[in-house]
């Protein structure tokens, strides 16, 4: 229930859809009653009685409750907004880029909403919370490769393509580190084991971003050094299948 109303910070949620979140798919006597029930027991948990003077935190309001707090009181939402905020320096402020990517980061203590119940809104929002915390490691291991850190990007990408071995974007970001630590064989071993990786598994071709970055470190492209090639590609195609 805490997590669902926190999704909507200073927002009503409606009695309906809290019981389809609390108790999706399942049968219940008396929704009402149960719901009333955890809210009382979520307010003894989140509001101590000598912090109550104030005011209830969570309050009941016309068929729903409402979490009263600013929506940059929770995690999530500080989180989203330093993420999209690294996302727009990092062309022209990668140091800046990187401090607030950093901090974006930070802000994680483990895997999105866990333990939160396996509701619509809760899983909606832990994927997207997923998604922004990959394209924010992206994004960061951009500011350290724009800022000549390759050394950590190496060491950050290493892990990432070990638990992310589809996704291609940390893989072309590492074959740019290795090239331009001086490592060109090992960026172009990197792109034989995702093109295979891809294979096996998905039954594809790497994307036209990898196979395009993999002829550039073949013809020793200048341009790998400069810093759009470590930017985000806007509008690429997807993965060839086969």
């Amino acid at each position: 229930m805490l997590a669902t109303l926190a999704l909507e910070a200073g927002r009503a949620v409606s009695n309906e859809d809290l019981v389809d979140e609390l108790w999706s798919g399942r049968a219940i006597r008396n929704a009402r009653n149960a719901l009333q029930a955890t809210a009382t027991r979520l307010r003894r948990a989140i509001e101590p009685t000598s912090s109550r003077r104030g005011g209830s935190v969570l309050r009941g309001v016309n068929n729903g409750y409402l979490l009263e707090v600013p929506p940059e009181c929770v995690d999530g939402n500080r989180f989203l907004d330093l993420a999209s905020q690294g996302a727009v320096h990092l062309p022209r402020r990668p140091e800046r880029s990187r401090e607030v990517l950093q901090s974006a980061l930070d802000l994680w203590r483990g895997p999105a909403l866990l333990d939160a119940g396996d509701g619509l809104r809760v899983r909606g929002a832990a994927a997207l919370f997923d998604e922004r915390r990959l394209t924010a490691c992206e994004d960061l291991v951009g500011a350290l490769l724009s800022v000549g850190d390759e050394g950590r990007a190496i060491a950050e990408l290493r892990q990432f393509v070990a638990l992310h071995p589809l996704r291609e974007r940390f893989c072309e970001l590492l074959m740019v580190a290795l090239y331009r630590a001086g490592r060109q064989g090992e960026a172009l071993d990197l792109f034989r084991w995702a093109r295979r990786r891809l294979d096996e598994e998905l039954g594809i071709q790497p994307g036209a971003p990898l196979q395009r970055l993999h002829a550039e470190i073949l013809a020793q492209d200048p341009a790998l050094r400069l810093p759009a090639a470590v930017l985000p590609s806007q509008g690429e195609p997807a993965a060839v299948s086969r």
